[in-house]
């Protein structure tokens, strides 16, 4: 999990502490990389600025985002510009930025084989419903980019308000398996 050159405590390999000019980095990883880890991306770059930077991508990514989403997020006056659905292999190549945490957003990439993440960033499964793949009418649609976001968020506000630098490997692995297994109804009340 620590960066090349970081230091680990003798109590446990404490994550890199955050100086003024570094920021932990989260990559998001779902399937198509059209929705739900770009929410998730935008909701992030806006909770944890200043301390975390997101980014997202996908196994077999879309191509394109889902104009639902960027639709959304405009009307919550989040980040909207310049997300594109991109392959997670960008992320795992030489010279991209050093990833701290990654987080599946959908069962179907949690079960993938993943690149190897250079620097082993801690990992936590977060699965939210693909609110891309709900049919019907208009409205439901958009009700499921809700129910999306808003389950995304109060997973990111949590995972935003961890004393991180402050928690040892293992508690924060448990913190972020926790956030992950929080049940959609605690989240909608």
């Amino acid at each position: 999990m620590l960066r090349s050159g970081a230091q680990g405590s003798a109590g446990g390999g404490l994550l890199r502490k955050m100086t003024a000019n570094e920021i932990y980095n989260v990559l998001f990883l779902c399937t198509g990389n059209s929705a739900r880890s770009i929410l998730a991306e935008s909701l992030l770059n806006h909770w944890g600025q200043g301390k975390f930077q997101g980014f997202s991508a996908g196994s077999s990514p879309k191509g394109q985002v889902h104009p639902l989403a960027i639709e959304l997020l405009q009307r919550m006056n989040l980040p909207a510009e310049g997300f594109r659905s991109k392959s997670w292999d960008e992320f795992a190549a030489a010279g991209t930025p050093p990833i701290d945490f990654i987080f599946t957003v959908c069962d179907n990439t949690a079960g993938e084989v993943c690149p190897v993440w250079p620097g082993k960033p801690m990992t936590a499964h977060w699965g939210i419903a693909d609110p891309a793949a709900v049919e019907g009418t208009e409205s439901d649609k958009a009700l499921a980019f809700r129910k999306a976001f808003k389950e995304l968020e109060t997973r990111i506000k949590l995972f935003t308000s961890l004393p991180i630098d402050s928690l040892d490997r293992m508690t924060l692995q448990s913190r972020l398996r926790e956030i992950g297994e929080r049940s959609t109804a605690a989240e909608s009340s």
